[in-house]
């Protein structure tokens, strides 16, 4: 909402429940340097004012306690790790705000958030205890005895600033994530801060550099949310959990493609969203199967060049066999989270189109395969995925990898392998990214390859400078359509990762099939000979 007030040009109300404190002094920064002013409005929801009665009641299901045979590590364990945390910033307490932290620490899952097993809710943790603010109706009697044993205290969800205020009030150091926490409580910190020292005729600023200097009265700790790295790096237990719903969701993918293919050869005319549909029935028949982990990109021909395509019943295309089609998919298990690209072609792909597939092959290979000293960050591996797109003069205009969480978010940080060079965020052991290098042809055809991986300790022969060497193992097995696949430009180790793949792929998921999927399955991981081309 805006207004004009005397000698002030312009001024913008900003509801500072709905941006992050970081977000919102970036808005007030630019603003003001035309002669606008930003207010917060702390009272009210205009859109709510607007709906009215008409407003959707908020989201109201059961939280759900995730078995440790998955999370790896008891809510105390977690906690006292972040307690440690605390004590070397000098903090005495922490508000954390992100949904799947707040989930990872107390592991605990919901279904509030579309593909996503969160639930709405804040945390603060002090040295001696924990409060959870979430809707008490949410809460069974088993996820009130998970958190009852691990000593987290309950509150009600719109009781967040009043506690904001009592911290402050009794002197606490609050550490506060301005990235991710919204304006309202920094706000609601600050001011209660200002009153506490104003009380005592005193002045305090926010300390930014995070030391352990004991200072009397509440002040700001101001840095990165710890828990968003814990969080990354996966332990045993989640790996392990990863491993195995990829596997499943490997089998539901080969009774998936073997299904199309067949409706394929039959001409029969089958929508984006219909295909989208089936993947969905397929994947729902797995066990552990909750959901979807982003909305499936399902798109055929030209659609594809749209790198977030949605397809929607009323103006979708029909899949073409003779056009490129991109499926880009993931889903939620219990014991994991999945994403996964192909791109496959169902009657004769062009030269052009096969000489780009193999283009992104060649750097998705490139990326799986490379080795690389600790605290590399992800940035520098970007131009392996890349490389053999520039050498044509060709790019794609996204990221190659993204941090999945382990039962959790399938989009997460702080890594990623990106040209944005600013995440200086190493990669570490267990950490979880995607491998995703695509090329788009606008309005003719879209191009992605995406398996996810995890990052492993290699054994190297040397080891200078006393470090570790990293690497990356997969996750995904599924099989990559040798069709699309121009050989006369892979090298022999390229040809011998592709023939690699497809035999741990056939190892690994062929016990879970049977009938025609399993022959499907055979018939898309024959090793290729290259002397027989």
């Amino acid at each position: 909402m805006m207004f004009w007030l005397l000698g002030v040009e312009l001024a913008l109300i900003l509801m500072q429940f709905l941006f992050t404190s970081d977000a919102a002094e970036e808005i007030k920064d630019v603003i003001s340097k035309k002669n606008h002013e930003l207010f917060y409005l702390s009272n009210i929801n205009l859109v709510d004012e607007i709906w009215k009665e008409s407003r959707p009641k908020p989201p109201n299901k059961p939280v759900r306690v995730h078995d440790l045979k998955y999370a790896g590590l008891d809510v105390a364990a977690k906690l006292s790790s972040l307690r440690s945390e605390l004590a070397s910033a000098g903090s005495s307490a922490i508000i954390i705000s992100m949904l799947d932290e707040i989930a990872w620490l107390l592991n605990l899952r919901g279904s509030e958030v579309p593909h996503s097993p969160v639930m709405y809710a804040y945390l603060i943790v002090e040295i001696d205890r924990a409060k959870l603010f979430i809707d008490h109706s949410k809460v069974t009697e088993e996820v009130s005895d998970h958190l009852k044993k691990a000593g987290v205290e309950l509150r009600q969800y719109d009781s967040i600033l009043s506690e904001i205020e009592s911290l402050a009030a009794k002197g606490a150091s609050l550490w506060l994530d301005t990235s991710s926490v919204n304006a309202a409580i920094v706000n609601t910190y600050k001011a209660a801060c200002d009153k506490y020292y104003h009380i005592q005729g005193t002045k305090q600023k926010p300390r930014t550099d995070g030391s352990s200097e004991n200072l009397n009265g509440p002040t700001a700790v101001l840095k990165f949310c710890p828990v968003s790295l814990a969080k990354a790096i996966k332990n045993e237990s989640e790996l392990e959990g990863m491993r195995n719903c990829h596997l499943r969701d490997a089998a539901a993918l080969a009774e998936f493609w073997e299904w199309l293919e067949k409706e394929i050869s039959k001409d029969r005319a089958l929508t984006e969203v219909e295909v989208s549909d089936k993947l969905l029935e397929f994947r729902s028949k797995q066990a552990g199967f909750l959901d979807t982990s982003f909305e499936t990109i399902s798109a055929s021909g030209a659609n594809g060049a749209v790198i977030h395509y949605k397809p929607e019943p009323e103006s979708c295309s029909i899949v073409d066999a003779n056009k490129l089609f991109l499926l880009d998919s993931g889903a939620q298990y219990v014991d994991g989270t999945t994403d996964i690209t192909r791109t496959v072609h169902f009657g004769k792909p062009t030269a052009r189109e096969r000489e780009c597939f193999t283009r992104v092959l060649q750097g998705h290979i490139a990326l799986d395969l490379s080795v690389f000293p600790e605290n590399t960050p992800g940035f520098v591996l970007d131009a392996f995925a890349r490389s053999f797109l520039w050498k044509a003069g060709l790019d794609y205009r996204h990221g190659t990898g993204h941090g999945v969480g382990a039962a959790l978010n399938v989009h997460e940080g702080p890594q990623s392998i990106s040209y944005r060079y600013g995440n200086l965020t190493s990669l570490q052991e267990g950490m979880v990214v995607s491998n995703e290098p695509g090329y788009y042809e606008d309005y003719s055809f879209g191009i992605r390859i995406e398996n996810l991986l995890y990052v492993r300790v290699m054994e190297t022969p040397n080891r200078y400078g006393g470090i570790q060497y990293l690497g990356f193992e997969k996750l995904t097995f599924v099989p990559i359509q040798i069709k699309l696949v121009d050989l006369s430009l892979l090298s022999a180790a390229e040809v011998d990762w592709l023939n690699s793949y497809h035999s741990q792929v056939w190892e690994k998921v062929s016990p879970l099939l049977d009938g025609s999927a399993r022959q499907w399955l055979w018939n898309n991981t024959r090793p290729v000979v290259l002397d027989k081309i």
